[in-house]
C-alpha cells in the first residue's frame, strides 16, 4: 500500500428489508468505483439494518446465498466490507464480510456482544472466537465491529497484528446506552485514541436515520494515523471518501512506536500474577 482511496458508505437502511438494502449496497459500490475507491466499508449489519430484536431465522444468510454473492460480484476488483447476519454451522453471528479482489470472502464475527441499555445482541447472536487480520490487494485489514472497539484488549490485539488499516463498522444510536453517555462524543474520543496510539488509519461507518426508537447519528469518517479526521459525514446518507498515505503511517509509527514497545511478555506475566489467566 502506498496511497489508497478509502470510503465509508453511510446508507439509510430499511429495517429487515434485505432486497432494499441490497440495492443501496449496489448503488454505493457503483458510486465508489466512479470515485476511484479501493476499499469501501458499510455499517454493522448493513444488509438487514441494525435491529434490537432481529428475526434471525428469517434474516440470516449463508455466504453463498444470493445477496452476499451479488455484493461480491459487484465489488469486482474493489475490497468491500459489509455487515450481515451470518448463518453458519448451526450458529448465528453478527458478521462483517470482506469481499472483492477475486479472493474468497473473509469474515469477522463480532466478539464482544453487548447486553446493556437498548442493546440485546447476546440474546440473539453467537460470539465470534477469532480475531484475524486479512491480506488484501489494498493491504492488511483488521476489523472490529462496534462494541469490539470498547474492549481495550481487543483493540490492542488487533493493532499487534500489524494491520495497515482498521475497519470499524458500527451501529451507534444516541439512546443506545442511555443515562449521561454522549455516544457521538464518546466515539470521537475512542476513534482518535485508537488511530493515534497505534498509527492506524481507520474507516468508521455508522448508520443514519431514526427507526425502531433508535436515532442513529451517522458521523462516518476516515482518520489518518495521527488521529486526525480526514473526512466526516453528518447525520444523512453519503459517502465519506479520503486518501490514506502509507508514508504517513510509517512516520506516525516511528514517532510513537506503541506496538514496538508494548512488551507482550510483561503483560502476560502481570496477568498471571493477578490471577487473570
Amino acid at each position: 500500500m502506498s496511497c489508497l482511496t478509502v470510503a465509508a458508505a453511510q446508507i439509510a437502511c430499511e429495517p429487515g428489508d434485505i432486497a432494499a438494502n441490497l440495492s443501496l449496497h449496489l448503488d454505493a459500490i457503483s458510486d465508489a468505483r466512479r470515485r476511484g475507491v479501493g476499499l469501501l466499508v458499510f455499517p454493522e449489519l448493513s444488509l438487514t439494518d441494525y435491529l434490537s430484536r432481529p428475526d434471525t431465522g428469517r434474516l440470516a444468510r449463508r455466504l453463498d446465498d444470493a445477496e452476499p454473492a451479488a455484493i461480491a460480484r459487484a465489488a469486482g476488483d474493489m475490497a468491500v466490507s459489509f455487515g450481515m447476519i451470518l448463518a453458519e454451522h448451526g450458529a448465528v453471528f453478527n458478521a462483517q464480510v470482506l469481499v472483492g479482489t477475486g479472493a474468497a470472502p473473509a469474515v469477522h464475527r463480532k466478539l464482544n456482544l453487548p447486553h446493556y441499555g437498548n442493546l440485546y445482541e447476546a440474546d440473539h447472536y453467537d460470539a465470534g472466537q477469532k480475531l484475524d487480520v486479512f491480506e488484501t490487494c489494498v493491504g492488511r485489514l483488521s476489523t472490529l465491529i462496534c462494541a469490539d472497539s470498547w474492549n481495550p484488549a481487543l483493540v490492542w490485539l488487533a493493532a499487534h497484528q500489524a494491520p495497515d488499516l482498521l475497519a470499524q463498522p458500527i451501529a451507534s444510536a444516541r439512546s443506545a446506552v442511555g443515562g449521561e453517555f454522549d455516544n457521538p462524543a464518546g466515539w470521537r474520543i475512542n476513534l482518535r485514541h485508537t488511530a493515534m496510539t497505534y498509527g492506524l488509519p481507520t474507516i468508521m461507518c455508522n448508520h443514519c436515520g431514526t427507526r425502531g426508537g433508535l436515532e442513529f447519528w451517522g458521523g462516518s469518517r476516515v482518520l489518518d494515523p495521527f488521529g486526525r479526521e480526514l473526512v466526516e459525514l453528518d447525520d444523512g446518507p453519503g459517502l465519506a471518501v479520503a486518501e490514506v498515505d502509507a508514508a504517513a503511517m510509517a512516520r506516525a509509527r516511528a514517532l510513537l512506536p506503541t506496538v514496538r514497545d508494548a512488551n507482550p511478555a510483561l503483560i502476560a506475566t502481570l496477568m498471571r500474577a493477578g490471577g487473570l489467566t
